[in-house]
């Protein structure tokens, strides 16, 4: 089956080194707007959407890899080998990966908003199961508060509706999916492979992926240079989009030496004053760490694989909290439940998860074990189970279990649904 490719525009001269811009999750690719009048004088721009956002096939991505390869494969269709990459938030992600994964074919990077790990996988997985259950006016509703400062928000109303519209007409499975993919990213670790010229930018007011992440990205990538941007937010291109624009046009005029048609770039021209907020760009360059020895992947053993999928089902805050309790009288049974529920059963292929957990929340009440029903009735929210859903399979144990045991288990599971499901104030 061919490769699923992206929904794309291309602005600028067609015999102009190719840049290529990514969005944020629930955004589409007019978050860059105001920056293509510019960008297009020196680079043919490339702009994409997430599978789902701004109309494009909602054909859901599964990880920040997926859309990575999506990426390339749309690319390698018109022929573009070598490219410059910025991206915001999921967008730079996606750079980030493609530059590990394909280093020959990222000149340059520009990571905005951007982190090696994007807060923590329970958070984006909770925020899977409120849109699976409420839909995705949750998000469009808290969208403004996460991307932009308060006084930004209080004087462009206009902007304000125009990003909610955005995460609202966003294709909610696609949405999901994307949460699960930055639910599962983290390159930590690897940073100090990025091999090529980075800028990594930040809205200094940014509450989603700050400072703090920036500088660790700069602080593991060995070519890598801070810039902050005050007076914006999460959206620093749409906050502020001259001070945004100024940084790109000067990282990938300075930084893209080695390719072939750089001669054609013409020199950046000083343009007016902009009247946006003064900013200096922080140069943080670490020194470069001696890179390892890329080795092949491992074979798991069943402890790891078990305790990788017992944290991607239950939840790290559930395993942390069982891992703390567990002491040298119970740690070998923690073993065993990690290596045989979890490594064994829970990692077979023939059942998918959301099976799984109907057979689980089955087989617990049946057997009058609902000590576990809370726990298991997070974990089926979590692996794609909708109230509904799970309302008929407590149903379905009434027939065969019997009414009390039924019961018992809806008022357990009410109360789990309730607290998972309920959209942020």
């Amino acid at each position: 089956m061919a490769m699923e490719t992206m929904q794309y525009r291309f602005d600028g001269p067609e015999d102009a080194p190719v840049l290529v811009i990514g969005p944020s999750l629930g955004t589409t690719w007019h978050m860059w707007d105001r920056q293509i009048p510019e960008l297009t004088q020196h680079w043919r721009v490339f702009r994409y959407d997430l599978p789902g956002h701004g109309g494009a096939p909602a054909h859901a991505a599964a990880s920040v890899s997926e859309l990575g390869d999506r990426l390339l494969a749309t690319l390698d269709g018109l022929g573009v080998q070598r490219f410059g990459y910025a991206g915001c938030s999921i967008g730079g992600a996606v750079g980030a990966d493609l530059a590990l994964r394909h280093p020959h074919r990222v000149a340059s990077l520009a990571l905005v908003a951007s982190s090696p790990r994007f807060g923590t996988a329970d958070e984006f997985r909770q925020r899977g199961v409120i849109v699976r259950t409420n839909g995705l006016e949750p998000m469009a509703r808290t969208a403004p508060e996460r991307w932009f400062t308060p006084g930004f928000a209080a004087a462009q109303p206009a902007i304000v509706e125009w990003a909610v519209q955005m995460v609202r007409t966003t294709d909610p499975g696609c949405y999901i999916a994307a949460c699960e993919a930055l639910a599962t990213f983290d390159i930590r670790d690897h940073l100090g492979r990025i091999g090529v010229p980075t800028l990594v930018l930040v809205g200094a007011e940014d509450q989603v992926t700050g400072p703090a992440e920036a500088r660790t990205l700069v602080a593991g990538i060995p070519d890598a240079r801070l810039a902050l941007v005050p007076g914006a937010s999460h959206l620093a291109p749409v906050e502020q989009p001259a001070a945004v624009c100024d940084l790109l046009l000067t990282h990938f005029s300075t930084a893209w030496q080695d390719t072939p048609t750089t001669a054609l770039v013409p020199p950046l021209v000083p343009g007016p004053a902009t009247p946006a907020a003064p900013f200096a760009p922080v140069a943080e360059i670490a020194a470069a760490p001696e890179a390892p020895e890329a080795v092949g992947p491992q074979p798991q053993s069943s402890h790891e694989r078990g305790a990788k999928i017992r944290r991607e089902v239950l939840g790290d805050a559930h395993v942390d909290a069982v891992n703390a309790s567990t002491d040298a009288f119970t740690e070998d049974f923690q073993e065993l439940v990690t290596r045989y529920e979890w490594g064994e059963a829970w990692s077979r292929e023939g059942l998918d998860r959301r099976t799984r957990s109907c057979v689980t929340l089955t087989a617990l009440v049946a057997s009058g074990h609902l000590e576990g029903l809370a726990a298991q009735t997070r974990a089926a929210l979590r692996n794609g189970l909708t109230p509904a859903e799970i309302k008929e399979v407590l149903l379905q144990t009434a027939v065969y279990c019997g009414i009390p045991a039924a019961g018992a288990a809806f008022t357990i599971a009410q109360a789990v649904i309730q607290e998972e499901t309920t959209p942020p104030a």
